[in-house]
């Protein structure tokens, strides 16, 4: 196989070294490769089934070997114990702990129009916030917030299903959320929380300004303290027999209105 020509995946990298301690196992082809795009510095080393020769392993060895990173060849019991028996396609990868940037403030600073921000109250399902993280980078949303505690936080599940986003967008975990909410409130951004007992539809709201939206977690939606720091209070209509959505699919309902209201606004397509 491809890979085992050594001089492509192991240059400049010693063939054995201990790992820093602040290193964790993601999986996954997405997950992989983006972090190869994204920050090929913090990747120790990765693991790729033996078996595998096909091209989408052909291209990541390629991709790693451009990059200098070492691939080591295991067999799938050596994969399932390092991602604990996940679903990881034949590829894992031992990183360095990503540098986030947890500045709100540096992220608001940068910003070239307004605001969009996501913010998650309490989601505790690394599938949940992993598909959002991915809508938030689809609609192009600056950042998503999230409480410390009660929240799941970025762990290799929600990196696989985020496919790439949990590198692209910035993930800010803040120790008090309602303090947040003023905060933002102060610096002229709406906030608006989703909730399926407002009496605002989404499509009847402003959505062509600075603003973020608030999701509550799942099942048992904003609590209360979050829900008293919103401006807005809005539903999304349901026409089916279906009383609510999952949290992703909710937010990427709701981030699409609100794209399409701002290109409205300016005068431009949506696809622009």
């Amino acid at each position: 196989p491809l890979w085992h020509i050594d001089a492509v995946a192991g240059r400049g990298r010693p063939s054995h070294y201990e790992p820093m301690a602040d290193t964790r196992i993601i999986y996954g082809f997405h997950a992989v490769v983006s972090r190869l795009r994204q920050h090929a510095a913090g990747v120790q080393e990765i693991y790729l089934d033996g078996t595998r020769n096909d091209a989408r392993a052909q291209d990541l060895v390629r991709l790693a070997g451009s990059h200098a990173v070492r691939i080591m060849t295991v067999d799938t019991g050596r994969l399932d114990g390092l991602t604990g028996h996940a679903r990881h396609q034949g590829v894992a990868a031992r990183v360095l702990a990503a540098p986030q940037r947890h500045d709100l403030d540096a992220v608001l600073e940068e910003l070239q129009g307004p605001a969009l921000l996501l913010v998650l109250d309490g989601v505790q399902d690394p599938h949940n916030l992993g598909a959002c993280l991915r809508v938030a980078d689809a609609f192009g949303v600056n950042a998503v917030i999230a409480p410390k505690d009660r929240a799941v936080g970025i762990t290799p599940v929600v990196s696989k299903v985020a496919s790439g986003a949990a590198e692209t967008v910035p993930y800010i975990a803040v120790t008090n959320l309602a303090r947040t909410l003023r905060e933002l409130k102060e610096l002229g951004i709406w906030i608006i929380g989703a909730d399926q007992d407002a009496a605002t539809q989404l499509y009847d709201a402003k959505l062509s300004g600075a603003l973020a939206w608030v999701f509550g977690a799942e099942g048992e939606g904003m609590r209360r303290l979050t829900r008293e720091h919103c401006d807005e209070l809005v539903r999304i209509p349901m026409s089916g027999t279906v009383e609510s959505l999952n949290i992703s699919v909710a937010s990427g309902v709701c981030l699409g209105e609100t794209i399409r209201q701002r290109a409205a606004a300016a005068g431009k397509p949506v696809s622009s």
